[in-house]
């Protein structure tokens, strides 16, 4: 029995060649559920969301010298998220370590984890013609995932939270047969 990718495969064109529209479910968003106390465990989030959108933040100035000049300084980028819905599922990992951090009120690197960002259009050759590798590229950067409120109304318990990307993204590949990021040799 073949193996699903995490691209679903029930839609017309999921083979994104040049000219086709990639389809917004096709850019997978992450986060590690272990929060760094081990192994990797890729969540992918979203459930519940209508819409999300990492705003890039940039950091830019232009300024004007006495001399009528204009220049433009771009200081690099602020990048966050936000998944304002998110309903707590007992069992769900990423639930429980949200539920942590709110009954602590914890900060700093408890509050820190890796998300990963997976282009599922973009499959890597799989060494045997005709068959779906399950790798695709992807980027992992560190993250601090910060709970913005919690309780909800009556259609469930709600943690939504904010995804704060700091440092610099690492290129690499997802597989999604064994659940792992792997990081380019570069």
């Amino acid at each position: 029995m073949p193996t699903a990718t995490i691209r679903d495969v029930n839609i017309v064109g999921t083979e994104a060649g040049a000219g086709l529209q990639i389809v917004r479910k096709w850019m997978v968003h992450m986060l590690d559920a272990s929060f760094g106390s081990g192994t990797p465990s890729w969540y992918r989030f979203g459930r519940d969301l209508q819409e999300y959108n990492v705003e890039l933040n940039p950091d830019t100035e232009v300024r004007r010298n006495i001399c009528g000049n204009t220049s433009f300084v771009h200081n690099g980028y602020e990048p966050s998220g936000e998944n304002d819905t998110f309903y707590a599922r007992k069992g769900d990992p990423l639930f429980e370590h949200l539920q942590d951090i709110v009954d602590g009120l914890k900060t700093g690197d408890a509050c820190k984890t890796s998300a990963l960002e997976v282009h599922t259009w973009e499959e890597q050759a799989s060494q045997t013609e005709g068959t779906n590798s399950n790798i695709f590229e992807a980027t992992k950067q560190d993250c601090y995932v910060v709970p913005t409120s919690y309780g909800g109304d009556t259609s469930g318990y709600q943690i939504p939270y904010q995804v704060n990307y700091v440092g610099d993204k690492v290129k690499g590949t997802y597989d999604a047969t064994s659940k792992t990021f792997t990081a380019d040799a570069s």
